[in-house]
């Protein structure tokens, strides 16, 4: 797969404290969360921990789902150790894929989009407060958009001693196009937006278009990206 990354801090944090990572058919973003920096710290000790778990493996749910619990024990452990980190964690969207298939795991509000035949998909569901009214039809998605606990999730890597992590099973079509984002872009770029860049321009621009939107809407969170074009074939980057 032909990969570009794209992360920002914004327009009004000092840190950035998304984590994004891409190699050997594993694509990670990591948005963290916690006081005195220590969302960076969680999200970095994912990205650590998981791309190290899974380097020269078969992609496989199993050792997936073992991946993720290893991290999240470790930034578990990690915060409990030290009172500043305390309550510390990440949201993770990782894409690991072989030959065939394309696996998604999911904690948090980050999401993974596919673009097929023209249209766009969430594959991802979000596991926050707001995406739950949403579900259970009490606000519309539109009304999600702006609401005042949309920030609020409701699973993360870390803040608890166990984690269920999402996982998701594709088969990879030779033009698909792949996104993982922090909510910095889908905060500011409506589903439709996403289509639209996605649709037709070269990979780096499209990627470039993505982020200069959410900066232009006012870029107030971390804003980070990996979008992923299938070539066909065996993964590459």
């Amino acid at each position: 797969m032909k990969a570009i990354l794209r992360t920002d801090v914004g327009k009004t944090r000092t840190i950035n404290e998304d984590a994004v990572f891409a190699g050997e058919g594993l694509y990670l973003v990591c948005d963290g969360m916690g006081g005195h920096q220590a969302g960076e710290i969680a999200a970095g000790m994912a990205v650590e921990v998981l791309s190290g778990a899974l380097k020269k493996k078969r992609p496989g749910i199993r050792v997936l789902l073992s991946a993720v619990a290893e991290a999240n024990a470790r930034i578990f452990a990690h915060a409990g150790e030290r009172t500043g980190l305390h309550g510390m964690g990440t949201t993770l969207t990782a894409l690991w894929a072989d030959e065939r298939h394309v696996l998604i795991a999911q904690v948090g509000d980050s999401r993974a989009y596919l673009l097929r035949g023209g249209v766009l998909r969430q594959c991802t569901h979000d596991h926050s407060m707001v995406a739950e009214l949403v579900r259970n039809g009490s606000i519309t998605p539109e009304e999600a958009r702006t609401h005042p606990q949309r920030n609020l999730i409701t699973r993360a890597l870390g803040t608890q001693s166990k984690v269920d992590a999402d996982v998701f099973e594709f088969a990879r079509q030779q033009d698909d196009r792949w996104l993982l984002c922090s909510d910095g872009l889908t905060s500011m770029v409506s589903d439709a937006e996403i289509a639209a860049a996605l649709s037709g321009a070269p990979l780096a621009d499209a990627a470039d278009r993505l982020l200069e939107q959410a900066l232009a809407r006012g870029g107030t969170d971390n804003i980070t990206l990996v979008l992923l074009e299938d070539e066909g074939g065996a993964s590459h980057d």
